[in-house]
C-alpha cells in the first residue's frame, strides 16, 4: 500500500515544521506549502528534514491565491497521486486596534487565514470523497475563542475557522472525510518570541500548566486527527493551550 499523502500549509513555519516531522514519522508522505519569496527559510526547513530521506518534500504556493492552489493540487496529483490529508496551518497576523487598522489589514489577512482554507478545502475534497478517506484540520487558536486587543481581524478569522470545519464536517462525514479544528495557545515560536519579554512573563503567568506550549504539543493534536483510525471524530475543536482558555 502506498503512503498516504498529506499536505501541510505554513509548512516551513515553526509549527507547520513540527506537523511535517509527525506525520512523516506516522508513515504519510509529506508535502509543504509555503510562499517562494522565504528562500533563505526554505533552504534552513530543507536541512532541518534532510533525514527523513524525502518523505517530506516542498512545494511553493500562495494559499491566497484561488488558481494558484488549483494548479498546486493538480501538480501534486499528477506527480505524487491524491492527497489524502490536508492541514492548513498558514497564517499571518496583522495587529493593531480596529480604531486604527486599515482595508488592507483586514482584507489581507482574511485572504491568508480564511480565504486560504476555502481555497485548499475546496481543490481536496471532491477526491477526497469520491475515494472514501480523507482528514483535515484547520489551524485556528485560542484568540478565536477569547478574542484579544489588537486582533480583531485575527480573532474573526480565526473564529470562522472554526465555524467553516463545523460546516464542511457535516457535509462530508458519510463520505469517510473527517474535518476537525486544532485552536493552538501560546506556542515557544519566533512570533512570540518577539513579544516584549514583561508581556510574555504576563502570558506565561496566565497559562495554568506554567509553561508556552511547544511545536510539538500542537503536531501531536494534529496528527491524533489525521490518523487513519481517527474516523469518528469530526467538526471538533482540540484546544491545545494549556488551560488558558478552558470550556465545556
Amino acid at each position: 500500500m502506498n503512503k498516504r499523502l498529506a499536505v501541510v500549509t505554513g509548512g516551513i513555519g515553526g509549527l507547520g515544521t513540527e506537523i511535517c516531522r509527525h506525520l512523516a514519522r506516522d508513515g504519510r508522505q509529506v508535502i509543504a506549502i509555503d510562499l517562494p519569496s522565504r528562500q533563505e527559510r526554505i533552504e534552513a526547513f530543507r536541512g532541518e528534514v534532510a533525514s527523513f530521506d524525502g518523505a517530506i518534500d516542498f512545494t511553493p504556493a500562495d494559499v491566497s491565491d484561488f488558481d494558484n492552489c488549483r494548479a498546486l493540487v493538480e501538480g501534486i496529483e499528477a506527480e505524487h497521486g491524491p492527497v489524502d490529508v490536508l492541514i492548513n496551518a498558514a497564517g499571518i497576523t496583522r495587529d493593531t486596534s480596529l480604531r486604527k487598522m486599515t482595508p488592507e489589514q483586514w482584507h489581507q489577512l482574511m485572504r491568508v487565514n480564511l480565504d486560504g482554507i476555502f481555497n485548499t478545502c475546496r481543490q481536496v475534497v471532491e477526491g477526497m470523497c469520491e475515494r472514501g478517506f480523507g482528514r483535515i484540520v484547520n489551524l485556528s487558536s485560542v484568540n478565536g475563542q477569547t478574542g484579544q486587543f489588537g486582533q480583531t481581524n485575527y480573532s474573526a478569522a480565526k473564529a470562522g475557522v472554526h465555524g467553516f470545519t463545523m460546516a464542511l464536517a457535516r457535509e462530508t462525514a458519510r463520505k469517510g472525510v473527517t474535518v476537525n479544528t486544532v485552536s493552538p495557545g501560546y506556542c515557544d515560536t519566533p512570533m512570540v518570541a518577539a513579544v516584549a519579554p514583561s508581556v510574555r512573563e504576563q502570558i506565561i503567568a496566565g497559562i495554568p500548566v506554567g509553561r508556552l506550549g511547544s511545536p510539538a504539543d500542537i503536531a501531536r493534536a494534529v496528527a491524533f486527527l489525521a490518523a487513519d483510525d481517527a474516523g469518528y471524530i469530526t467538526g471538533a475543536n482540540l484546544p491545545v493551550n494549556g488551560g488558558y482558555f478552558m470550556s465545556f
